[in-house]
């Protein structure tokens, strides 16, 4: 799962980040305004963690300016101001939660998961399933047949992606742009290796084929005999 987290200072964001990926979670970092709203209509993000104070363009004029143009992942804003009408701006601009600093980093996880289940799960279910098997995206865990399969958490965040997106084929590029996060290097191995040990800890428990490759364009997870 793909995060924007804008802040300018450097301290919060790396608490922020170390938090973040340790959990599993992507995060692209920037610390002003004006490149978070290049990045949030530049990429694709699943939710964004944005402050209020920023230079260049303040955090609200950001929200504002990211739902003017169609942009609705989650966005959660993070303020040092704790007034009720501080609050209420920050809302009315188009935030869908809102955390005052300072604050432990447990509660903006939670508060993190709970947009991202709302806004992907009209009927509050967490969980997606692909035939026998099914992702818990908040609780991050993999059942396949009734028994629990334990991944590694750059396996979990590459079948998350997949089966976010089952039934469409997902190319090399896209895969190393959502999980790995650095410039793809048609020379790298990466996901090929990843998919292969995906493939045995799945398959090994059904019988039925879950992620194929499709040549020349990519992978797709879909159950199959």
């Amino acid at each position: 799962m793909k995060l924007l987290l804008v802040e300018d200072d450097i301290k919060t964001a790396e608490f922020i980040q170390k938090g973040l990926k340790q959990e599993g979670y992507l995060v692209e970092h920037v610390e002003d305004g004006l490149e978070g709203i290049i990045r949030a209509t530049g990429e694709s993000f699943d939710a964004a963690i944005i402050d209020i104070m920023l230079p260049k363009m303040d955090g609200l004029s950001l929200v504002g300016e990211v739902r003017s143009r169609n942009i609705n992942f989650p966005v959660l804003i993070l303020s040092a101001r704790s007034s009720v009408d501080d609050k209420v701006k920050g809302l009315q601009k188009g935030g869908d939660d809102y955390l005052v600093k300072p604050f432990a980093f447990s509660e903006l996880l939670a508060r993190l998961q709970a947009l991202i289940r709302r806004s992907s799960f009209s009927d509050n279910s967490t969980v997606i399933s692909v035939g026998e098997l099914q992702v818990d995206i908040v609780k991050r865990r993999v059942h396949l047949g009734g028994e629990e399969i334990n991944l590694q958490p750059k396996e979990y965040a590459l079948l998350e992606y997949l089966i976010r997106n089952a039934g469409h084929i997902i190319s090399k590029t896209m895969i190393m742009e959502h999980v790995w996060d650095y410039n793809f290097d048609p020379q790298t191995n990466v996901v090929e290796a990843r998919i292969c040990h995906l493939r045995e800890k799945l398959e090994g428990k059904s019988k039925k084929k879950l992620i194929h490759t499709v040549r020349g364009m990519g992978y797709l997870l879909e159950e199959r005999d």
